[in-house]
């Protein structure tokens, strides 16, 4: 393969990479009684203890109007917790429940389970190949995005 066919390839893979995370995603929220942007949502925070809903939003890319009413659903469904600055009424303070928590302990834990198969197909020296390789694209499409802000 060339350098084109190879780029051309390996954003095929990478589209079904994410494609296929998505899709485990979508599957895990379903089973949590979420909507995908709900759970996309709540996947936002990771070990993150509080985030304010203008940080929530600038991460997802959405409006203040559309992320309050995903807030609100996710805490309706009790994930979230939701407190509002008693000086700002704008601004929010959004922190995962207890129940939230266990879901994306969950999620972790699936995903950290996921790669330690794929790791477990691979001889060390691949294992290594391949972190290398996937902090080098990682390194990459950072830099590309702050370039193009």
């Amino acid at each position: 393969m060339n350098k084109k066919e190879t780029a051309r390839y390996l954003a095929s893979l990478t589209s079904q990479l994410i494609n296929s995370y998505e899709e485990k995603n979508m599957r895990l929220g379903i089973k949590a009684g979420l909507t995908g942007s709900e759970f996309k949502c709540l996947s936002h925070f990771g070990s993150t203890k509080v985030m304010s809903n203008t940080e929530i939003a600038n991460r997802m890319n959405l409006s203040p109007a559309r992320l309050t009413r995903i807030i609100d659903g996710i805490v309706k469904k009790g994930f979230m917790n939701k407190e509002y600055d008693t000086k700002d009424w704008r601004s929010v303070s959004i922190s995962l429940s207890r129940k939230g928590k266990s879901l994306v302990q969950k999620l972790d834990k699936l995903n950290e389970d996921l790669y330690n198969k794929i790791l477990s197909n691979l001889k060390i020296s691949q294992q290594q190949s391949l972190v290398f390789a996937m902090e080098k694209i990682s390194a990459s499409s950072k830099e590309w995005l702050e370039k193009i802000k």
